[in-house]
């Protein structure tokens, strides 16, 4: 009755690859990265649109121990951040151990046989010791029910489901979302559409881009002095701590310096936009910092082009030729771009359906009590399971600031699990308690708490009004936690 493999990770973007690469290293080489796309990479296969990039400066969005010399922008496009994730998984031997076009349905943990049993689309079931879902923070797309929206005549197109193909030369399109993607994929359809009309339902908060070409002398230095690259990793992660934990998460007490980069976002805005009611209306009525903000210099300039508008009357039907608003106006197009963005709280937290001991559901757990996860990674009754897209999890700006944190923490556990030669641990419910007090005593300086974000709308807030998403504390917290964690924290036992 031994299980197919060590493991099973669910998910071959830049989570699943860091659990791939952490478990060779302790050994539990017997693994198999699940992938429901075609090919690696995550958000960075899926998505295609036109001025796909980075939004955190590609020395920081990186593994800090497999840095990348050779990007051409500070910014890097996602073509290249695609390569990237390619050499990783060619370097690291991941690629073998992949299988794409593969759905996970779902996933029960066997009590009697101290295993994870994974059923795929199809009916093909794996086991395996261990189960990690690496499945993302935004992999699971949105479409608002728009009434109507299924008698649309024209093109419709949602940004993770890009058309190639599709030209939009002379087209009379719309947009319908104003978050990260939309910054980036607006200034592109308005230089080749006709008309372009943006439905706005939330302004978003935009700083300017400080993004240049990087230098192929530069280049060479990274390569061959990697403590350049290091220092300006290091340089750039410092930036984002003072933004994101002192300006957003630490707000009660450093209330100037968020207000600063507020002010910052709207002398941008103002220098960039030319007529004060379209001003006006992109002027966000929250705090910085309620929802993500983002960096463009391109974006708010794209509305003082004659063939753009900027429509902030919420959508009441969408009809075959055109969307109506709710003051009665009919805009006439022929694309409709849905950059309406990912589904995190109803359909993510976990994106499949995984059952843990004495028959609790995940995401029913989460759901009907609190979203909650002992370091942002294991939760009580799911023994042997490693959830690397958790609430409480994310720390910092880059994502990769949380995986490896999360892959440390890996290492810490299964090394002390083997030290007292265990397969099961489980973390304790204590544990897990006095984190969640912990981390949500913590967020009560924050801005989601002490701002104004009611009418942010944004992702970081769940159904029970909580932000349960980020971590707040520093990243040199998280990462040093993540090494030294108290191990009487888990239970631990032989299968």
């Amino acid at each position: 009755m031994a299980p197919h493999y060590d493991a099973v990770v669910v998910g071959a973007g830049f989570g699943g690859m860091g659990a791939g690469i952490e478990l060779d290293r302790l050994g539990l080489r017997d693994f198999v990265i699940l992938e429901r796309e075609s090919d690696l990479g995550g958000t960075w296969h899926v998505n295609r649109y036109p001025g796909l990039a980075v939004d955190i400066a590609s020395v920081t969005y990186s593994y800090s121990f497999e840095p990348n010399p050779h990007w051409s922008r500070l910014f890097a496009p996602g073509a290249e951040l695609k390569r990237y994730a390619e050499h990783v998984a060619d370097k690291y031997d991941l690629r073998r151990r992949m299988r794409f076009d593969t759905v996970v349905e779902g996933a029960r943990w066997d009590a009697e046989h101290h295993r994870w049993v994974v059923t795929i689309q199809g009916g093909e079931v794996l086991t395996a010791r261990y189960l990690a879902t690496a499945t993302g923070f935004l992999s699971q797309p949105y479409t608002p029910p728009f009434p109507g929206i299924d008698t649309f005549a024209g093109k419709i197109i949602h940004t993770t489901a890009w058309d190639d193909g599709y030209d939009l030369t002379g087209r009379r399109a719309a947009v319908i979302g104003t978050g990260a993607t939309a910054v980036q994929l607006v200034p592109e359809v308005a230089r080749k559409a006709a008309e372009l009309t943006v439905f706005q339902r939330t302004p978003i908060w935009v700083v300017p881009k400080i993004d240049v070409a990087i230098p192929p002398a530069v280049q060479k230095v990274f390569d061959r002095v990697p403590l350049t690259q290091k220092a300006a990793r290091l340089v750039n992660t410092t930036m984002l701590e003072a933004l994101m934990v002192i300006g957003v998460l630490h707000y009660r007490e450093a209330k100037p310096l968020n207000r600063g980069a507020g002010v910052l976002a709207k002398v941008h805005l103002r220098a960039q936009v030319r007529d004060a009611d379209t001003r006006r209306k992109l002027t966000p009525h929250y705090d910085f910092g309620c929802k993500r903000p983002t960096f463009s210099n391109t974006y708010f300039r794209t509305f003082n082009r004659p063939n753009v508008r900027l429509e902030t009357n919420s959508i009441e039907r969408i009809e075959p030729d055109g969307i109506v608003t709710a003051d009665g106006h009919k805009t006439e197009i022929d694309t409709l771009i849905l950059a309406t963005g990912f589904n995190l709280w109803d359909v993510n937290f976990p994106a499949i359906e995984i059952i843990g001991r004495d028959g609790v559901n995940l995401g029913k757990f989460w759901r009907d009590n609190r979203f909650q996860a002992y370091e942002g990674i294991t939760v009580p009754k799911f023994p042997n399971f490693l959830s690397l897209n958790s609430p409480y999890s994310y720390s910092g700006l880059s994502y990769f600031t949380t995986i490896e944190a999360q892959m440390k923490h890996m290492g810490r556990l299964f090394g002390e699990m083997f030290r007292r030669d265990a397969q099961v641990f489980e973390v304790t419910e204590r544990a897990n308690t006095e984190f969640l007090d912990r981390v949500t005593e913590k967020l009560g300086s924050s801005v989601f708490y002490e701002g104004q974000c009611s009418t942010a709308h944004s992702y970081y807030f769940n159904q029970h009004g909580e932000a349960a998403l980020l971590r707040p504390t520093s990243t040199l917290n998280a990462h040093r936690e993540a090494v030294s964690f108290p191990l009487e924290d888990y239970t631990y036992a032989t299968a």
